[in-house]
């Protein structure tokens, strides 16, 4: 390490000698920064380090987050973006002045440097930059050409698995079954549904994200399954971000199969992380997690950009304070430097951890990147001493460069087993004479928690377009439109394992004592592999390579196992996978397929699949003693009750059992045979139910059905609520009456105002206004109900006083500007999600993303209707808004006309 090196290295030592305690919780970076900023660090020191903005994305490691922690962010001048009170973790956009006075706090643990993500998508030709509105334009574009658009494109994958004749062979399509993605986002979720290539999805609320590999994941389910369920959440707001809405997806949308295809730098090889430990929540309640492998390359293919093993003291002083470089060549020599690939070194996120405890790192381990010259270009060397996390992160300048080295230099502390990967790139020998090391082991992260699957990938068609760096041998071809066979390749850039891991995911050590290569669980991963290089109908995803697109088609098959054999545990299912995969590669298992790629077909032989009936209660009818839909205070009704076979096989030996826990409700009879019902047809039954005179107006009669039938999937219960009581046509009107209120850019605290009810009691119906005056697409219009500059940034909820949350609408409306005159109603048809930019300002009638009220709950109260923007560059206020309820008719009382009562500032009124 020449004299430059060395002296770059000592200035930036020197800053961390002379840090406060306060300083030490601070990201080395950020404070390198701020001292630059406020000159008490020569610039001229460090040469290659470029000044960045006066604001940084952060994350804030908390002891709790509080309200009152929020709040002085705020006051500090922070923009928050996310906030997990589970994982402790607060994403804010911050002022560098202002990171010494928040690392003061005592309930601050450290300021980071945002932890960044990336998907595991392999892009043939990089995507040329697309402006937000340039991306509205073309996913209306998009819309309007799907109208009338029919035609399907199919993932090679449903033949090269043999999927598409495995469905029809045990007659199972992924009914009973709900499969969920994580991944950037869903932007053209409504493109694909308008041309038939998706059903409705279940997107978490606010949770609909950025980009398309989302949509282009949920294609591959659907061609493969393609009568599962399907929801979806971003993993991109934050990692406590992506980890919450992991368990999301399992414990509130109720998914089976949870699929994602991204991976945080920050994320442990060593020890599970606060996202492997969302992954092992729901796997522990029996869902199936399947994670994308990783495009980091593989030793035996010379991809790879990943080295791991124990620290090697190579004797050689860094800096005049402390440390000494790590030895890459070990017993072959002595060499401090790892060099990068030229052709692969822009941009290139480089991360370092070491076997020390998350949270509590002793040893001290430092990160440098350095240009031929021996400049310092970019670093990290954050505090180690006790409380902190084993980790350093970097990243190689935006235009790359040309002869790049990474050093590890060991600050303080003991020696422990390392791990270096610099993602998207590759280890190669340098022009001045460095020589590449690299090994096994670069699938990482939650990919490689016990109970997930990592998923390999292999092409299922034509091979990938270009070579991975110049020189490259060519890539491999796949089976299409045969299946997969035991001459079948991966994929040049796929991951390899194993994965050493040295502690459970609360620290305690696997082998006490032993933390280096002798030490540890090594985990067999990847496990399987599975199609890439296949067709969606999302624009930039055609082809879709990467094990992003491979991780879908396991997940899918999975989906049809499930499917065919309900109730099947997870421990079965991987035995199956294991056992039926078809050996590639390198003779049996083997780190860089696992088992295989998987055959369907096969898989479903094993679990001895079969077609499941999957019959259900539908929405019953009511018919009064005057032959009305109104039922009243000791009425006898009659109840027409459908039930309808969705699953794949016959129901045989269908029968409901109907009963009601409303008080003095009698049903007769209680239970009913439906006979045989095949799949796809309903059966009716009526039912006669008394209600008793002293049931109140507006107060529901509950009933709850139990389907049962022949199969593994019964029985299935629902519950219905019949109002009880005329619907009044009077609609009350409660109306925001305070100011204008600034929706926050970019931040998940919104903007909310209260509509107070009062006097309605039960409600009947439910519709909320968004109002104004004189309708504009001018930017901070006055005379709208809300003003924004990019209405698809939005996402809309009511909060009745139950404290029960309806999404209005969310990532609709494309880049128009304005809401005004809008009425959302549970009883309108239309959705919003249909309307695009050229509609605005946004008015009219839409029917809300999920309805507003239970019938014949009270009305009474707070209600709170809130907007979230959830994306930068755009802003607005909510202005003008009004609640409206009707109630019921008192008993007596002829129904009046139709009349509206407002309470409040005068707002039009919309039917």
């Amino acid at each position: 390490m020449d004299s430059t090196a060395n002296s770059q290295i000592a200035a930036l030592q020197a800053v961390k000698a002379g840090q406060t305690a306060a300083e030490s919780k601070i990201d080395s970076k950020l404070l390198v920064q701020e001292k630059m900023r406020t000159r008490t660090l020569s610039a001229a020191a460090l040469p290659g380090i470029a000044k960045t903005a006066d604001k940084a994305l952060v994350d804030i490691r908390v002891t709790k987050v509080s309200d009152g922690l929020v709040n002085d962010l705020g006051k500090a001048g922070a923009e928050v973006r996310a906030v997990s009170s589970t994982a402790a973790s607060i994403r804010a956009e911050v002022p560098l002045a202002a990171l010494p006075e928040i690392a003061k706090r005592g309930d601050v643990k450290h300021v980071e440097t945002a932890d960044q993500a990336m998907t595991a998508r392999q892009q043939e030709n990089k995507d040329g930059s697309e402006t937000k509105q340039q991306k509205a334009d073309r996913i209306d574009r998009q819309l309007k050409e799907a109208i009338g658009t029919k035609t399907q494109v199919v993932s090679a994958g449903d033949r090269a698995h043999n999927a598409d004749t495995a469905r029809q062979q045990f007659g199972v399509t992924g009914t009973g079954v709900k499969a969920c993605a994580l991944s950037d986002g869903v932007d053209s979720l409504e493109v694909s549904r308008t041309k038939g290539e998706l059903p409705a999805v279940d997107v978490l609320t606010g949770q609909a994200g950025s980009g398309d590999e989302g949509t282009a994941m949920l294609e591959i389910i659907h061609d493969l399954a393609p009568n599962a369920k399907l929801g979806f959440a971003t993993a991109f707001t934050s990692d406590a971000s992506f980890a919450d809405n992991i368990r999301k997806l399992r414990f509130e949308a109720h998914c089976d199969v949870i699929v994602d295809d991204v991976i945080y730098f920050k994320e442990s090889p060593f020890q599970d992380w606060i996202i492997a430990q969302a992954v092992n929540d729901v796997t522990a309640d029996g869902a199936l997690y399947f994670s994308s492998a990783g495009n980091e390359g593989n030793v035996a293919d010379g991809t790879a950009a990943h080295w791991e093993g124990d620290f090697v003291d190579s004797g050689i002083s860094i800096g005049k304070f402390a440390g000494t470089a790590h030895n890459f060549a070990g017993a072959a020599g002595t060499q401090v430097f790892e060099p990068i690939s030229d052709a692969s070194s822009a941009s290139i996120p480089v991360t370092l951890h070491w076997s020390d405890p998350i949270g509590a790192a002793a040893d001290d381990y430092d990160l440098y990147l350095l240009d031929a010259r021996g400049n310092v270009v970019s670093f990290s060397q954050d505090v180690q001493n006790g409380t902190q996390d084993p980790y350093e992160q970097l990243a190689t300048p935006l235009f790359g460069g040309t002869g790049l080295r990474l050093a590890v230099v060991k600050f303080s502390g003991a020696g422990r087993y390392l791990s270096l990967t610099a993602f998207g790139s590759r280890f190669r020998d340098s022009a001045d004479g460095l020589k590449a090391y690299s090994t096994p082991g670069a699938v990482v992260g939650h990919a490689a928690a016990r109970k997930a699957f990592a998923v390999a990938a292999a092409p299922a068609e034509a091979a990938f377009g270009r070579p991975l760096e110049p020189g490259d041998p060519a890539n491999p071809a796949g089976p299409y439109p045969a299946a997969y066979s035991a001459a079948s390749k991966a994929e040049r850039f796929s991951s390899d394992g194993p994965r050493r891991v040295f502690y459970e995911a609360d620290g305690t050590p696997i082998t006490p004592g032993d933390v280096s290569s002798t030490g540890g669980e090594v985990r067999q991963k990847p496990e399987i592999t599975a199609a890439d290089g296949v067709h969606t109908s999302v624009s930039g995803f055609d082809p879709f390579f990467g094990t992003s697109a491979a991780a879908p088609h396991a997940a899918a098959i999975a989906s049809l196992v499930l499917s065919g054999n309900p109730g099947l545990s997870s421990s079965d299912i991987r035995e199956a996978f294991l056992k039926t995969a078809v050996d590639i590669e390198a003779p049996g298992t083997d780190n860089l397929t696992g088992a295989g790629v998987l055959l369907a077909d096969k898989v479903l032989a094993y679990t001895g699949a079969s077609p499941q009936p999957y019959a259900e209660a539908g929405q019953p009818t009511v018919r009064g003693p005057n032959g009305g839909s109104t039922l009243n205070p000791g009425d006898t009704a009659t109840v027409t009750l459908p039930v309808k076979n969705t699953g794949d096989g016959t129901a045989v030996s269908t029968s409901v059992v109907l009963t009601s826990p409303t008080q003095g409700v009698t049903i007769e009879p209680r239970a009913k045979s439906y006979g045989t019902i095949s799949p796809g047809q309903t059966g009716i039954n009526d039912f006669t139910v008394t209600i008793p005179a002293s049931q109140q107006l507006g107060s529901p009669v509950v009933l709850n059905a139990k389907v049962s039938f022949a199969g593994s999937y019964s029985p299935r219960s629902s519950t219905f609520s019949l109002p009880v009581g005329t619907p009044s046509p009077v609609s009350q009107a409660f109306a925001y009456a305070g100011p204008a209120v600034a929706i926050p850019d970019n931040s998940p605290l919104g903007a909310s105002v209260p509509l107070v009810v009062s006097g309605v009691g039960p409600a009947s119906k439910v519709s909320l206004s968004i109002d104004g005056t004189t309708c504009t697409t001018a930017e901070k219009a006055t005379t709208v109900g809300i003003d924004h500059t990019y209405v698809n940034d939005l996402v809309g909820t009511l909060t009745s006083p139950s404290g029960a949350t309806a999404t209005l609408f969310q990532k609709s409306g494309g880049s128009g500007n304005n809401l005004c005159q809008v009425v959302f109603d549970d009883s309108v048809t239309k959705l919003f999600s249909t309307a695009g930019s050229a509609d605005a300002p946004y008015t009219g009638a839409y029917r809300p993303v999920a309805p507003q009220g239970q019938p014949g709950a009270s009305a009474d109260g707070t209600w709170t209707f809130k907007v979230v923007d959830t994306a930068g560059g755009d802003t607005g206020s909510l202005r003008s808004v009004s609640l409206h309820v009707n109630g019921y008719v008192p008993a007596g009382r002829p129904a009046d006309a139709h009349k509206t009562v407002t309470t409040g500032p005068v707002r039009p009124q919309l039917a």
